[in-house]
């Protein structure tokens, strides 16, 4: 008898602790790096990112998915943890944003930049 209570005892504590385990996962985080990864390759195939510009964006989702990985390390990741992965996540979205609109193209994808014709 006194087994059956301490195996139901360590069930009710078990159970609450893989819901916080459950809980730490991040699938927004998961999704937006994706949709970014996206918007990369889009812009890589229409030309609005040259092939070096695409790498060092690809180098900062790389960078944003090594911090990921830290803050689950331990299991848990934490509110703080959290906010730091969005703030990261914002600052990639707005250099993707910047290097689709800069002034540097690659419309032939013949490696080199296209240059914007002049005034007439």
């Amino acid at each position: 008898m006194k087994l059956l209570n301490t195996t139901i005892l360590s069930l009710m504590l078990v159970a609450p602790l893989a819901a916080v385990a459950q809980s730490s996962t991040t699938p927004l985080f998961d999704q937006r790096q994706a949709n970014q990864e996206q918007r990369i390759q889009q812009g890589v195939q229409s030309g609005a990112l040259t092939q070096r510009e695409a790498a060092r964006l690809e180098k900062g989702q790389d960078r944003l998915q090594a911090k990921e990985d830290r803050a689950k390390a331990d299991g848990v990741v934490t509110k703080q943890e959290r906010a730091n992965l969005q703030r990261a996540e914002n600052k990639q979205s707005a250099r993707i944003y910047n290097q689709k609109h800069d002034r540097q193209h690659d419309f032939n994808h013949n490696g080199k930049l296209d240059r914007p014709r002049g005034r007439k």
